[in-house]
This record gives structure tokens, sequence and C-alpha cells, in this order.
């Protein structure tokens, strides 16, 4: 029991107490430190948009694909060891969450170095692929050059942020992106507004803050070594057979669906790339404003599936069931608030980023058919914390397929060359492609087959 304490002075047991309280005490770190990443994100786009220009923006944004691929691949195995760690801490087996944490830092780390490889050989045939515009080929090909040297940072405080939430800990990692916040704008500002560094200032900036946050994560993870029983050495970071096959077993999946996703997108942004600089500015603009305005419901979902999971861990089934409908309640709240705003003021949003005359334009269009996203996105997220909380890898999986490949290729296929949509017929692609994954996750919802569903723990 005194083991099961100690884990308590860096968790919170979230089986207990008013659900909607805890809902938003547990996510609000987590929207925050999301809305940071949002922001020091969108302060690589402001900057070179405002110093460099449309080719700046447009190489910040294509050049960046591939960091913005690998991250949700860290995100998906960082989930993974969460999930894990949430029902194993829930249930109290507190000798084989230590062996979880080790085996999940070094499975992270390790897929970093591969992705680092993999795009550096490979850098030209990607934005071959992505058919970068050539007056922004330049700025691209230094900003993803720059910034995959960053890939460990980003798997390792991914990491230890998956950690330390799986055991109800949401207001470190806040902490720790803010030390990247405040190191990306101060080195953001200086290397491309005062050095005149362009693409290859903001990719420096960005790698300097990518450190900031994992230093200070993995030194609050060596700082409370009792507590973790994690240890400064080579022993420590082994993969344990078992922790290693049911992370690989959520975390693949989870892999495979973030891989579809992100191709779908990366598909769309090719396609949208061909219609010119305009479009392709537009939508690297919108993305970033979408991303923004979801960062609340992103936020309330990833807390509501720790939630989940841990009181799914101590088998208090209708907690769990509550759950899910007070985190559609808050998901609902925020579509309705991120839509009165893409309607009202969607030259302003885009403004932030852009002073083009016919970016703002058509940023209009975007803003409006994004509304059906934000809906989408606020149903599909809510019903799937359960998906998530439970572990049903193979469902997860399905609902990646049809978010990436049936809703969001065939939905932009439709529009473009059935209703001969043009260049908006993507959008159109990308508002809908959450549509049919919300009603998978609502209908394994009302159905109760999570309540009989065997644990990661092997408990029923």
């Amino acid at each position: 029991m005194s083991a099961v304490a100690a884990k308590k002075k860096v968790g919170r047991d979230l089986t207990e107490g008013n659900i909607l309280k805890t809902l938003l005490i547990f996510a609000i770190p987590i929207v925050l430190t999301n809305l940071i990443q949002q922001l020091y994100s969108m302060v690589d786009l402001i900057i070179v948009g405002q110093f460099v220009g449309s080719t700046g923006t447009v190489g910040v944004a294509t050049g960046g694909e591939v960091s913005d691929l690998m991250t949700p691949i860290a995100t998906a195995f960082a989930s993974a060891g969460q999930i894990y760690i949430a029902q194993l801490f829930g249930a109290k087996d507190i000798d084989r969450v230590k062996k979880t944490i080790g085996t999940l830092l070094t499975l992270m780390l390790s897929i970093s170095f591969v992705c680092i490889i993999g795009t550096v050989i490979f850098h030209q045939t990607i934005l071959d692929l992505l058919h970068c515009p050539s007056e922004a080929l330049t700025q691209a090909t230094v900003y993803m050059i720059i910034t995959t040297i960053g890939m460990p940072f980003i798997f390792g405080y991914n990491a230890v942020c998956g950690i330390l939430r799986g055991m109800g800990e949401s207001k470190r990692p806040l902490i720790f992106i803010s030390v990247a916040a405040v190191v990306n704008v101060v080195a953001d500002v200086f290397l491309v507004a005062v050095l005149k560094m362009e693409a290859a200032g903001t990719a420096i900036a960005t790698v300097l803050s990518q450190f900031g946050a994992f230093a200070a994560a993995f030194y609050y993870l060596y700082k409370h070594r009792e507590e973790f029983d994690f240890e400064l050495k080579l022993s420590y970071f082994r993969l344990e057979k078992e922790s290693l096959w049911i992370i690989i077993k959520l975390g693949i999946p989870q892999f495979v669906r973030v891989m579809l996703v992100q191709s779908s997108m990366l598909w769309i942004k090719s396609n949208v790339n061909s219609y010119g600089l305009v479009v392709s500015a537009t939508n690297s603009v919108g993305d970033k404003i979408q991303k923004f305005l979801n960062v609340f419901m992103n936020g309330v979902d990833a807390a509501a599936g720790a939630m989940i999971g841990q009181n799914l861990g101590a088998r208090k089934l209708d907690r769990a069931k509550k759950i899910v409908w007070n985190t559609f309640g808050c998901c609902i709240c925020v579509a309705t608030f991120s839509s009165f705003l893409a309607l009202t003021i969607p030259k302003t949003l885009f403004g932030v980023f852009t002073s083009d005359p016919a970016v703002l334009e058509l940023g209009v269009t975007y803003m409006r058919i994004m509304v059906l996203a934000f809906f989408a996105s606020a149903c599909t997220g809510s019903f799937q914390s359960m998906v998530t909380g439970s572990g049903f890898v193979s469902l997860g999986f399905l609902i990646g397929i049809l978010d990436g490949v049936v809703c969001r290729i065939g939905f932009s296929l439709l529009f473009v060359y059935v209703f001969n949509q043009g260049a908006i017929g993507y959008f159109w692609g990308t508002a809908f492609s959450r549509t049919l994954p919300a009603v998978l996750c609502y209908a394994y919802f009302i159905s109760g087959k999570w309540k009989t569903r065997k644990l990661l723990t092997g408990n029923k």
C-alpha cells in the first residue's frame, strides 16, 4: 500500500469525486498544453509569413509535414503507454507500471532515430510527392532537414507526458511545454526577424524548443525517480517482454491509423498545392486555425481516455459511462463556439497569418466548410474516448481507415470530380472525414460491449 501511496505523489486518482469537476481539472492543463503547442507552432508561420512572405509560409508548412507526420506517431505510442499505465494504476499494479515506464522510454527513443535516418535519406522524394511549389522548395528542404534533428526530443517528451497522464498528472506537461514556448518565441524572433535566417531560423528555433520541453520533462522524471522507481542507468532502459507486447499491440494500430490519416492529409495537401500558391497558402493557414480551434476538444478527449482507463481498471463501469456523456457535452459547447468564430470573423482569423487579399477571401469559404468538421470531431472524439480507454485496438484501427481513407479521400474525390468543386472539394473532403467514424464510435458506446471487454491488465 505504501508503494501506491508513493505513486500518488506524482499522480491523481481519477476514480473518485465529481465527474465533471474531475474531468475539467484534469483536462484544463492538457488543453492549455495543447494550446501552447499550437500557439508556438503558429508563431513559426506568423513570423515567417510576415518577414519572408508566402514562399516562407508554404515552405515551412510543406517542410513541416514530415514533423507533423512523425509527431502523431510519437503521440500514438505515448498514448498506448498512457492507456496501459492508466489501467495498471487504476488496478494498483505498481510493479508493472515501473516495467512499462522503462519499456516505453526505450521504445520511443529507438523509433525516433529510425525516423531521422528515413527522413534524411528520402527528404527530396517526399517533397517531390508533395508537389512543393518551386518558389518554396529551398525553404521547405532546409526546414525539413533541420526539424528532423529534433525527433528524439519530440518522442522523449511525449513518452514522459504519456507516463504522467496515465497516472493522472496533467499539470507538469503544461510546465514543460511552457518552457518550450518561451524558447521558441524568443529564438524565432531573434533568428528570423533579426538575423533574417528565414526558414532555417524557424527550424532551429523549433528544435531548441523541443529540446527545452524534453529536458524539463526528463529532469522532472529524474527528480522524482524514487516515486517512479526510475534509474538513470543503462539497465533500466530495456524492453520488458509483456509491457512491450501490449504497447506494440496498442501502438501499432494507432500508428497505422495516424499514418492513414496523415497520409490522406498529405494527399490532400499535394493535390491542393497543384492549384497554386493562393490555394496552398489558404489550406496551410486554414489547417493551423482548425487545429487551434480543436485544441479544447482534443484536450478533453485525451483527459476522458485516461479517466476511463483508470475507472475501467477499477471496474467502475457506471462512472466510465458518465464520463463519456460529460465529455460529449463539453465538446458540443466548444464546437458551437468554434463555429461562431468561423462564421463571424473568418478574415480576422486568417489575417493573423497573412495579409494576402486572395488568401483572405478564400479563407472565408474554408472556414464556413469547417463548421461541419467541428461538430463531427466533437461527436467522434467524445465517444472514441471509450474505445481508447478500454484499449479496443481493432475498432480504433477501423476508425482510422474510415477517417483517413474511406471518408477523407472518398469524399474529396466525390466533391472534386463528381460535383466539380475543384480545390474546394478537398476542403469538403476534410470536413466530411469524421462523419462515419462518429457513427461507429457512438454505436460501440451505446452497445455496452465495452462493459464485458477484457482489460489490458488481464481483468474483466
